[in-house]
């Protein structure tokens, strides 16, 4: 964090950014969605040097890699459609790097989507779409 923005935090002249504040509040609701549905938490934030995972859930004996979605409500189409393939792709790279480093070859897994609408601020609905896509390799960039 920058000097700059410490000393505005301490002042209480910092605000934090709209989309960061949804996708907080999000994260939020998606891990309290899915921990009433009986998955595990296991972590939040996994990051590699090119993507992140949201959030990490075991659900019995497979490992679920979620990317959680927060829109507002109103908006043309679902929030799962912001994960196309590039993102997939990310998604799967930085899957692949954490079972590499959990050293299990055998572990099952899949990839979900949560998705998160809000309403004036506060959630309205939470959806969650499990094994929503396959492991699929990234687009190289021509």
């Amino acid at each position: 964090m920058s000097l700059w923005r410490t000393v505005k935090r301490a002042l209480g002249l910092w605000r934090e950014p709209e989309h960061l504040r949804r996708g907080r509040v999000g994260e939020a609701a998606a891990r309290r969605h899915l921990r009433r549905a009986g998955l595990k938490f296991l972590t939040a934030n996994y990051r590699t040097k090119s993507s992140e995972i949201d959030l990490l859930f075991r659900d019995g004996d497979c490992l679920v890699f979620v990317e959680v979605k927060t829109r507002t409500e109103g908006g043309w189409t679902r929030p799962a459609a912001a994960v196309d393939q590039r993102k997939r792709g990310l998604i799967g790279q930085a899957a692949k790097e954490y079972l590499r480093r959990l050293g299990n070859q055998e572990t099952k897994f899949r990839f979900d989507i949560v998705e998160v609408l809000l309403l004036d601020g506060e959630v309205s609905e939470v959806r969650h779409l499990p094994n929503a896509f396959p492991l699929t390799n990234p687009k190289r960039p021509r």
